[in-house]
């Protein structure tokens, strides 16, 4: 790592070196180009999305993070389902099923969580020895010639110039849709997570999320993912609204954090083992931009698109924009300019599939109406089987050009019209059902 002067010069300027930005930085540097970096202090990071889907697994072995070696490292766990727990009743176990591991599917049924700290410091170690250039300076100003960007600026006063760049700044930041003032689509409201850690002698090999569904109210939640074998990673979502309630009425954020947790009597043990500090705050609105790629530029990761922590989905989101926004580089690198179809089928995955997973998880699961007319262990079933179908046929068509695109785009079109559908349905029929 080195001080760079003013006007420094490189073949791809990423801004930002969260999970998006290293993999993508990663992907670049291993076939040939020079590649800088630009991060803040990483111990400012707030490191989400330990609970990988069922696509992560092939993005990290891409990058050289096979799931053996991921689990003997203890950089993570396994996770053979999800288990859905309430208050009362019996849990609900999700798993892929048996037929997709074999002919002519041969999908992998496992999948993991991951330490984040532990993977993210793995991966810069191998960004580093790759001979990519970590900066850790603050962008601050886009400087834009028409739909081009020509170099960006940094909080120390340094000037970075490139032909090409990738914003993978995060959601907070969104550089390059500030910058070019891109129109965003949101669903669902204002989010809050707060999130801590627990030492444990008996986790699980799944992600479990426990819930206590009111039929007149929007869902919040808590999971609890295994990150290693003896540490679980415990958090409550709610929306920013609710918090404001209870904030307002003098609740300290820590307070609202144990009384959620205490709850479920499967967290009272750890309450009372471990002195609970001050838990991890983050909020969030579930987003996505319409354009996130331009003539030498494209958004990865969170700048690109808020996936829904619940919807497991948000790792892959990074690791699959990174690798597909480098792919579009290295191909159109000699020409210097990104055909128009080549945005326009990125900025179409990335916008069809963060609407898939947000609209969905709304309508069906989030969303009273559904839930209350065929139970929320149901509304699970009704949106985890898609979610499965969907990241199965992008795994196995790899959509890149124009004509795969248009296909996934379809597919997702139609399944988002059942689940609308279904919704309008439950909302003008709407009974209580057992949960």
């Amino acid at each position: 790592m080195s001080d760079q002067p003013l006007g420094t010069a490189c073949d791809v300027t990423v801004i930002g070196g969260g999970l998006a930005g290293k993999a993508a930085s990663l992907h670049l540097a291993r076939a040939g180009l020079k590649v800088i970096c630009i991060e803040p202090d990483e111990s400012h990071r707030q490191r989400v999305g330990e609970s990988l889907d069922w696509s992560s697994p092939e993005l990290l072995r891409e990058l050289g993070f096979p799931m053996d070696e991921v689990v003997a490292a203890q950089i993570g766990t396994w996770k053979k389902h999800v288990i859905l727990k309430m208050r009362e009743g019996a849990p609900e176990d999700y798993v892929p099923v048996p037929w997709l591991g074999r002919a002519p599917f041969r999908i992998e049924l496992r999948t993991l969580h991951v330490d984040r700290s532990r993977l993210d410091e793995e991966l810069l170690k191998r960004v580093i020895e790759s001979g990519v250039t970590i900066v850790r300076d603050k962008v601050l100003r886009i400087e834009r010639e028409g739909d081009q960007i020509s170099s960006v600026h940094t909080e120390s006063g340094k000037q970075f110039s490139s032909p090409w760049y990738i914003d993978a700044s995060g959601y907070a930041a969104s550089l390059v849709g500030r910058a070019f003032k891109l129109p965003a689509v949101h669903n669902g409201p204002a989010k809050v997570a707060m999130w801590s850690y627990f030492p444990v002698s008996d986790p699980i090999e799944g992600t479990t999320l426990y819930m206590e569904p009111r039929p007149s109210e929007y869902l919040d939640w808590v999971w609890e993912i295994p990150i290693n074998p003896g540490v679980v990673s415990v958090g409550y979502i709610t929306t920013g609204a609710a918090l404001k309630v209870k904030r307002e009425k003098g609740i300290s954020v820590s307070d609202i954090f144990r009384s959620q947790l205490q709850r479920f009597s499967r967290f009272e043990p750890l309450l009372k083992e471990s002195a609970t500090t001050a838990p991890n705050v983050t909020a969030f609105r579930c987003r996505v931009f319409r354009k996130v790629a331009g003539p030498n530029w494209l958004i990865a990761g969170e700048a690109a698109s808020m996936v829904d922590p619940i919807t497991a989905n948000g790792v892959t989101a990074a690791l699959r924009h990174a690798s597909e926004a480098s792919r579009l580089i290295l191909r159109h690198f000699k020409r210097g300019r990104l055909p128009l179809l080549s945005r326009f089928s990125y900025s179409t995955r990335v916008r069809y599939v963060a609407r898939f997973f947000n609209s969905g998880i709304e309508n069906i699961v989030f969303q009273p109406p559904v839930r209350n007319r065929i139970g929320i262990r149901h509304s699970g079933t009704a949106y985890i089987s898609p979610a499965w179908t969907m990241n199965l046929v992008y795994a196995r068509i790899r959509p890149d050009g124009i004509l795969s695109t248009l296909f996934l785009g379809s597919l997702l079109w139609m399944i988002r019209a059942s689940e609308w559908a279904l919704y309008r349905f439950c909302k003008l029929f709407s009974q209580p059902a057992e949960c």
